[in-house]
């Protein structure tokens, strides 16, 4: 049966590759060479898959040479907008030292930096940045009015960067770190605070005119510093929120031994409560205040030995148990990181370790969040 199926096939196969035979004369000799069916079929299968080969080397050479990735595009772009903003910078750099070397030198070297001790008087508090150019690094007297426009030109440029930079960077942390703790969002900057000792006539930071008067500086210069200024005010709104956060760690170096929730009892082995933090080190280990605050008790409640208690403002309290011995009284102020204890095992205890709570508004919370905000808050 298979014999016969095949038949047709064989038939065919004949029929295109016949056998043939090839002579070939050279130097009075012929010599005959026979071509069959099979070795007809070899050449002509070799010259199939050279073909395909040459077919898809030659699709996979075209679509190299003329289909970017989406990567290779966003490379190209970013780096042709990069080229664009250098462009546009070098232009007006040169404009501007034309204008300068046509008959304005001194009267514009003069307004450049009077922008630059505006943007010192600005910027002055800001953390982390580095004293600026001044004529006191650079005397500028020795220079030529162009040399004098360059060098401060370039260092309020990297004054207004470096500002908003830092300002972006230190306002989403401080978002993050505060949503982490699981605390509201702050007031806006323009909220009221009952602060004492505060006045003076009301000037808009949004009004570049009111502005450009008080930094004695023009109006346009006046715009470019409105929006560092207004993140800057930011960055201050949330640090101060966070900064009456318990947001530090109660103790330094030693590892954490138990976590916030249902756990085993170390004493009976059955399931309780555990409404804080542990975290174990060696006997008279420092304690510190994990935000700032007024001590609002001292002295012994039962199953945690020796506690301070630190009300911090707006519904906030710690609790740090077990203590060998406080340094602080009822009453006293005490500054975040400050010391107010040393590491024991009083109470109900099994080893010379601290037990740290946070209360909000009477109710327990996982001190986990606050130490982990903390942590993200201080990462440079």
């Amino acid at each position: 049966m298979g014999s016969t199926r095949s038949t047709p096939v064989r038939r065919w196969v004949e029929r295109t590759f016949p056998e043939r035979h090839l002579y070939l004369r050279s130097g009075g000799e012929t010599r005959g060479y026979i071509l069959t069916t099979g070795k007809q079929m070899l050449f002509a299968s070799g010259a199939c898959l050279l073909g395909a080969w040459l077919i898809l080397a030659t699709a996979s050479t075209a679509y190299t040479l003329f289909m970017e990735t989406n990567a290779e595009r966003e490379v190209r772009l970013t780096t042709n907008r990069y080229e664009r903003l250098m462009a546009d910078r070098n232009a007006r750099l040169d404009s501007a030292v034309a204008k300068l070397n046509e008959n304005s030198s001194d009267e514009l070297a003069r307004m450049v930096e009077k922008r630059h001790h505006a943007l010192q008087a600005v910027f002055a508090g800001v953390p982390g940045e580095p004293p600026a150019t001044t004529q006191a690094s650079i005397d500028t007297k020795k220079l030529t009015p162009v040399e004098r426009i360059l060098a401060v030109r370039f260092d309020q440029e990297r004054l207004i960067a470096r500002a908003e930079q830092y300002a972006r960077t230190r306002a989403e942390r401080l978002r993050l770190a505060i949503k982490l703790a699981g605390v509201g969002a702050p007031p806006s900057p323009g909220a009221s605070t009952a602060t004492a000792g505060l006045g003076g006539p009301f000037i808009d930071a949004k009004d570049p005119k009111a502005l450009a008067v008080v930094l004695d500086v023009d109006e346009p210069f006046a715009a470019q510093i409105q929006h560092a200024v207004a993140d800057m005010g930011d960055v201050r709104t949330l640090e101060g929120a966070a900064a009456k956060l318990p947001l530090s760690r109660p103790a330094f170096g030693v590892p954490q031994t138990s976590g916030f929730g249902y756990r085993a009892d170390p004493f009976t082995g059955r399931a309780a409560l555990h409404n804080g933090l542990d975290f174990a080190g060696p006997f008279l280990t420092p304690i510190y205040s994990t935000a700032p605050g007024v001590v609002s008790f001292t002295g012994q409640r039962t199953g945690y030995g020796n506690v301070v208690e630190i009300d911090h403002g707006n519904g906030f309290k710690t609790r740090y148990a077990h203590l060998a011995a406080y340094s602080v009284q009822v009453g006293q102020r005490v500054a975040v990181g400050q010391r107010i204890a040393s590491m024991g095992s009083t109470g109900r205890s099994t080893g010379p370790h601290v037990h740290y709570e946070i209360w909000a508004d009477g109710k327990p919370r996982n001190p986990i969040y606050f130490v982990r905000a903390g942590d993200y808050v201080q990462q440079k």
